[in-house]
Parts: structure tokens; C-alpha cells; sequence
């Protein structure tokens, strides 16, 4: 029976992936409908406490996007990229990170994708090198950002077993960065010393490129201002976080807990930011980064929903099965984080569905630390939106998918930065812990 509810979840996760975007989360929703109807199951618990932190971190970015503050950043990268255009493989993945593990949302590089490209191209590098691995960047940037839905439920787990939420951030920090940078320059070694994709010679030739010429609009009054009001948000976030995890003293007692906390330091920048940046609101329903926000929201509800109700149903066969298992062959757990999160396509989905049960199986605290970045293998199936966007952007045709699927090129430094970041996971946590 296991066997079989386990191909159902597969087979929704998997039709879920064809139909695409929000599909996702209705295929979730449509899995657990047949595991309570033909098999008997009762439904798990909908992840409403990571839903509230996307909504809230999404709210307070895209009324900093409309009040200019993205665009503003955006100016930040594309004058940092144009004094060092060679080097851009190298910088592109860093601005990526860093923008991510500010917002808490990987949906930010769809501002960026078209500036790495534009600046590639204008120095006959073919643009699939820093668009790869900047995409790369922005999905495992979650796993480190302060305002992540994955990474503050992971921190709540945690805290029974003696890590704090300061101390995740401290080893998850360092390993992703230096991964990233580590992988970003590989590349751009490999990159100098191979020839350039026949694609994009032959279209070079052809003079058949167009460089991307439009200028980002001028930045509003208001843009510097926002984004000011987002970093005094992000730094209560931290500090309140902070505070709760070594139980400091506060002037006034902390009645809120860390998901309570964020969700409503978000909404209260969001509110000081359209007050005083005189953002119209109707704007906010209409951004991109809102709507994506929204998507990620309804698929990490459907999916998570779906995982939680298969692993609550045969918890006592998985343990069996995996527990021991895990305990001889610790690593295995990033082997199975990173297959999970290519079908559950959410880093918070796969956190919320296979952590407490790692934790529940023996896992110790470092490992399953260690392993957590392993939540962001999202690019092996080339359908999720910021890898489209790319090799949508690059008219160049070197950033392109392969016949047989799998040959793309977010592939390589994708799984290269993941078995990297479990590696350094692994180094700083036994430093720190």
C-alpha cells in the first residue's frame, strides 16, 4: 500500500510539473482528495504558518518594487556589471545571492536577468555562463536568507534540539556564499579556456544579436527611501529573532513568536512604505514579483499538503525503512532533500515536509544542517520560472534546453554548488556547533 500511495504522489507531483507554474498546487490539492478517497488517509496539516511569511515577506518587497526601491537596486547592479563586464560571470551569481538573501524571494533576478545578459553580450561572452549560475544563486540564496519561510521553520525545529536560529544563519551563511562564488569561478575558468557555443558564433556572424538597449526608467524620489524602510525591517526581523533565541531580556516581553513576528514586521514596512513613499496600492496587486509570490504560495500549499499527508499516514513504515539507513549513511539525507525538492519545486515545501521527520528518524542537528541546502535542487527539471525567464532573455541561443530535457545548462553549477554547500555545511558546522 505504501508503494502505491507513494506513485500517486509521485504521478500528481509529476502532472503537476506538466501543467506548470500553479499547476503544482492544484495537483498537490487533487493528490491528497485521492489519498483520503480510494486509500483511506486522512488529510495532513495545510503549512499555513510558512504561507503567512511568504505572503508577508512578498507584500513588503513588492511595495518597495512599486515605490522604485528594485529598480534602484537593479541601477546598483547594472553599474557595478558595466565597470567590470569581465568579470561578470564572477559578479552576476553575488548580486543574485545578495538580492535574494535580502528579499527572501529568488523571484528578484527576473530584474537582473536582462542587464547580466545585455552586459555578456557586449563583451562576447555567451550569456549562458553568468545567466546559469546567477539563476543557480538565487534559488539557493534561500536556504541562508533571514526572511526565508524554509529557513525560519527550519529554525523553529530546531530550536528544541539546542541550535538557535542566529546559529543556523551562521553556518548556512558562509557555506552557500563561499559555494557559490567557488562554483561561479570554476566557470569562469572553464569558460576562458573552451571556445564559445557554436550557436551563438554562428548568430554573432550573422550580426543577427540585439543588445539590449532600454534603459531602466528613471529611479523615483522615493526609491532610496524604500529600500531604507526594507533593511531597518530585515534588521528587527534578525534582532527580534535574536532576542527570542537567547531569550534577552526586552523591554517589552516577547509575546510573538518568530513567524508571528516577521509576518507582522513585513506588513508594518509595507505600511510605512506606501504612507510614506504615497505608493498606490493597486499597483501592489498588479507587479509581477506579487503575482509570483502568490503562485509560490498556492504550490507550496498543494504540494506540502500533499507530502504531509502521505509521510503522516506511513510515518511508522518510513522510519522503519529509512531510520536506519540515515544512521549509517548520514549523507544520504541531502541525496534525498535534493530529489524531494525537484518534484516538490519549493524549498519551503520540502523543508516542511521532510525535515521533522529527519530530525523524528535520529538525524543529528549538524547533518540535517548541513544537508538543508540540498531543498534548492528546483533547476533539474527546467520548468521553474526564473530558469525560463533566462533562456527566454537571451536571444543568443546559448542559453537553451536541451532534447533530451535534462541537458541544460543550470544542470552543472546547479548540483555543483549544492554538493558544495553540503560540504562547507558540514565544515562550519562542526566549528560552530
Amino acid at each position: 500500500m505504501i508503494l502505491l500511495e507513494l506513485i500517486i504522489v509521485i504521478l500528481t507531483i509529476w502532472l503537476g510539473a506538466r501543467l506548470g507554474g500553479i499547476g503544482i498546487g492544484f495537483c498537490g490539492g487533487t493528490g491528497v482528495l485521492i489519498l483520503a478517497l480510494f486509500f483511506g488517509i486522512k488529510p495532513g496539516i495545510i503549512p499555513f504558518d510558512v504561507i503567512e511569511i511568504i505572503i508577508a515577506v512578498i507584500v513588503a518587497v513588492v511595495s518597495m518594487q512599486v515605490a522604485g526601491g528594485v529598480h534602484y537596486l537593479v541601477r546598483i547592479t547594472e553599474n557595478l556589471l558595466c565597470r567590470h563586464p569581465r568579470y561578470i560571470t564572477i559578479l552576476a551569481p553575488l548580486v543574485t545571492y545578495l538580492m535574494t538573501l535580502l528579499t527572501g524571494s529568488g523571484h528578484t533576478v527576473f530584474a537582473t536577468l536582462p542587464v547580466i545578459t545585455e552586459v555578456a553580450k557586449r563583451q562576447n561572452i555567451p550569456p549562458c555562463h553568468p545567466l546559469s549560475i546567477a539563476v543557480i544563486a538565487s534559488q539557493i540564496a534561500i536556504t541562508a536568507s533571514p526572511l526565508s519561510a524554509a529557513v525560519v521553520f527550519f529554525a523553529s525545529i530546531l530550536e528544541p534540539h539546542g541550535v538557535s536560529y542566529l546559529t543556523l544563519l551562521c553556518i548556512l551563511f558562509p557555506s552557500t556564499l563561499i559555494a557559490v562564488l567557488c562554483t561561479a569561478i570554476m566557470i569562469n575558468i572553464l569558460r576562458q579556456k573552451s571556445t564559445h557555443d557554436i550557436i551563438y558564433q554562428k548568430r554573432l556572424t550573422k550580426q543577427k544579436l540585439k543588445l539590449f538597449n532600454q534603459k531602466i526608467s528613471d529611479i523615483k524620489s522615493s526609491a532610496k527611501q524604500a529600500v531604507f524602510i526594507f533593511l531597518v525591517g530585515i534588521c528587527l526581523v534578525i534582532l527580534y529573532a535574536m532576542a527570542i533565541s537567547k531569550n534577552v531580556a526586552l523591554i517589552i516581553n516577547p509575546i510573538l513568536s518568530r513567524s508571528d513576528a516577521i509576518t507582522v514586521l513585513m506588513f508594518t514596512v509595507a505600511t510605512i512604505i506606501c504612507l510614506t513613499c504615497k505608493v498606490n496600492t493597486n499597483e501592489i496587486l498588479d507587479a509581477s514579483t506579487f503575482k509570483s509570490g502568490m503562485n509560490a504560495c498556492v504550490c507550496v500549499m498543494g504540494v506540502a499538503w500533499l507530502g504531509d499527508t502521505f509521510i503522516k499516514a506511513n510515518l511508522k513504515d518510513i522510519q522503519s525503512i529509512a531510520g536506519n539507513m540515515l544512521q549509517v549513511y548520514p549523507w544520504m539525507l541531502a541525496v534525498i532533500l535534493f530529489f524531494a525538492s525537484t518534484l516538490l519545486y519549493s524549498q519551503a515545501a520540502t523543508t516542511k515536509a521532510l525535515m521533522p521527520v529527519a530530525l523524528l528518524l535520529g538525524v543529528s542537528p549538524l547533518v540535517a544542517i548541513a544537508s538543508f541546502s540540498a531543498v534548492s535542487a528546483l533547476f533539474v527539471l527546467p520548468t521553474y520560472p526564473t530558469l525560463l525567464a533566462a533562456v527566454k532573455i537571451d536571444d543568443t541561443g546559448s542559453t537553451k534546453i536541451g532534447k533530451y530535457v535534462f541537458n541544460h545548462p543550470f544542470i552543472v553549477p546547479g548540483t555543483l554548488v549544492i554538493i558544495l554547500s553540503v560540504t562547507f555545511g558540514f565544515l562550519f558546522g562542526k566549528l560552530i556547533l
